[in-house]
Order: structure tokens, then C-alpha cells, then sequence
């Protein structure tokens, strides 16, 4: 039996968990580059099981019915939009989840609201310059922070907000105003939380009905000093607008964690931005999330051999 390992980038799938177990079971692959085309055919072409990171990869019809071998695919975390369940499910590929770590994104979201509010990457590159104080950063206290999706990560993030001072505004499109009161915050609809928040942050999953949920209209209605801050997913916002907003000035700055295409052309007009702190989709990358996502796959083929899948997403 085969197992091939998709889209290790740090090279770290065999050490964050204990695999001697599936080494009995079966050979092993690891591929560290996110493959496309031929070179992800000839990867996994003859795999029993597919280990796949997050959304790296996608596994849609056409792709899972070029591989008749294919019994199990396993995602970390328990939700991915870039496999085709029903087609899994009908050609009779299980498909397994893991668990995840729900700290990790909302942590990074902090990472980048302070380095955006108080230029800290720019801070440390004139620094290393010779240079000394550049730039005036700003207060949290006292600022409000509009934040677009109020589930698990968005409430982490709130609680945080309320820790340094700040006024915590709330939208969503199926969000109530009871809902918002239960977790703390105030509802607002989402042109007044647009137009009142310093920083708005964005915690959507995305679909059809959430894509693009940002476009040009609604980046004008924030104030010019306003950031916008994404670790979700890039699609979210319609991103020639976006960098519209952030060229000409209409908004002050934004902190991005992911983007439409990723990884990112190294042309992209955002990495030509001095008013961006931008991140290559690293909000859930710390060793407690790997830990749990690489052991629980370790764990689900090992279920899997021995005739009992466990935490089957297409069932």
C-alpha cells in the first residue's frame, strides 16, 4: 500500500507526529512543493491514501476519478472546500478529517493587527538600516474593531478586543443582534460597521454567497485611516478592488494572511505595497496545529487499515 503526503512545505509531516505505525502498514511519500498538473499526477497517481494539507490541493471530480487506486483522503481539520464529497463518496473514496487547533488563526490575527497599527515590519527594516523612530503607530484602546463573521475565531478575536480597550462592532449576513449581545458585542449592520470601525476584520468562511462579500463600494465606505485585516480566505474581497483602496489611499493599510491565488506571484501588485504586512497564509501553521492535524492522520489510517474509518466527512 501507498500513502503519498501532499504539500509539506516546511518538511516537518514525519517529525510532528509518531508515524512507526504506518510505516508497517505501507510505503510513504512526502512531497514538500505544491504540485500541479503532471508533476501532482505522477505523485499521486498510485497512492492507496492521500494525506492533504488544508485547501492546498485541490481534489475535485475530475482529479479523484484519474485515480482508481484512491481509497481514503485525508484532510486536516475537519472542513475542506477544495475536495468534492460527492464525488469522493461515489466513487468510493473515504474521506477523513482531524482535529484542529481554533486558537491558532485568531492568535495571528493579532499578530497582524499590531504589526499594521504600529508598522512593525517597517520599524524593523529601517532599524536594521541604521535608522531610528520612522513612523507614528497608534493606539488600540479606544478604537473600534469591526468584525465580519462572529463564530468561533471571530469571538476569540473579540474577547481580545475588549482586553485592550476597544469598542467591538459585529456583522455578518446571518448574524442577529441577539446573537452579537450573547457573545459580547454590539450588532451593527454592515454599512455602519464598515464606516465606524478602525480596523474591520474579516472570519467568513468562503462560498458562492461569500465570495467577493467586500468589493469596491464597501471599501469606500471605510474611513480613510481604516485597516482591513484578513486571515480568512483572499476571495473574500475583491482584490483588484483592494488594491485599488490601498494604492490611491482610501484606506490607511491591511495585514493579509491569504489572497486568490497562493502561493502568491512574486509580481503581485500587493507585494509592491509599502501600507500591507502581508503573511503567506501561516495563521494555522504553529507545531500544536501541525502536531494535531499530522497525528490525526497518522491516526485515521491507522483506523482506516484496520476496517474502522474514523472522522469520515463524505459519510
Amino acid at each position: 500500500m501507498k500513502i503519498t503526503i501532499l504539500d509539506d512545505y516546511q518538511g516537518v509531516a514525519l517529525s510532528m507526529a509518531d508515524w512507526s505505525e504506518v510505516h508497517k502498514l505501507a510505503e510513504v511519500r512526502v512531497c514538500r512543493e505544491l504540485l500541479t498538473g503532471e508533476a501532482l499526477q505522477e505523485a499521486i497517481s498510485d497512492a492507496d491514501i492521500i494525506c492533504a494539507m488544508r485547501e492546498r490541493t485541490p481534489f475535485d471530480r475530475a482529479q479523484l476519478q484519474q485515480l482508481p487506486k484512491l481509497k481514503l483522503l485525508i484532510t486536516s481539520g475537519m472542513r475542506n472546500a477544495a475536495i468534492d464529497m460527492d464525488a469522493a463518496r461515489e466513487l468510493g473514496v473515504v474521506v477523513s478529517g482531524t482535529p484542529n487547533n481554533g486558537a491558532a488563526a485568531a492568535e495571528h490575527t493579532w499578530a497582524l493587527i499590531l504589526a499594521t497599527v504600529r508598522h512593525i515590519p517597517l520599524e524593523d527594516q529601517r532599524i536594521r538600516q541604521g535608522q531610528w523612530q520612522t513612523t507614528v503607530g497608534g493606539d488600540l484602546k479606544g478604537k473600534t474593531l469591526g468584525i465580519v463573521g462572529l463564530g468561533n475565531l471571530g469571538q476569540q478575536v473579540a474577547r481580545v478586543a475588549q482586553v485592550f480597550g476597544m469598542k467591538v462592532l459585529a456583522w455578518s449576513p446571518n448574524l442577529t443582534a441577539e446573537r452579537a449581545a450573547a457573545a459580547g458585542v454590539e450588532y451593527a449592520d454592515k454599512q455602519r460597521l464598515l464606516q465606524q470601525s478602525d480596523i474591520v476584520t474579516l472570519h467568513m468562511k468562503l462560498s458562492e454567497s461569500t465570495h467577493h462579500l467586500l468589493q469596491a463600494d464597501d471599501l469606500a465606505l471605510m474611513p480613510a485611516h481604516g485597516i482591513l485585516i484578513n486571515t480568512s480566505r483572499g476571495p473574500l474581497v475583491e482584490e483588484n478592488a483592494l488594491i485599488a483602496a490601498l494604492s490611491n489611499g482610501q484606506i490607511a493599510a491591511a495585514g493579509l494572511d491569504v489572497f486568490d491565488q497562493e502561493p502568491i506571484a512574486p509580481d503581485h501588485p500587493l507585494l509592491k505595497l509599502s501600507n500591507t504586512v502581508l503573511t503567506s497564509h501561516v495563521g494555522f501553521v504553529t507545531k500544536e496545529t501541525y502536531t494535531l492535524f499530522y497525528q490525526g492522520m497518522v491516526d485515521a489510517i491507522v483506523a482506516f487499515c484496520r476496517g474502522a474509518p474514523i472522522k469520515i466527512l463524505n459519510g
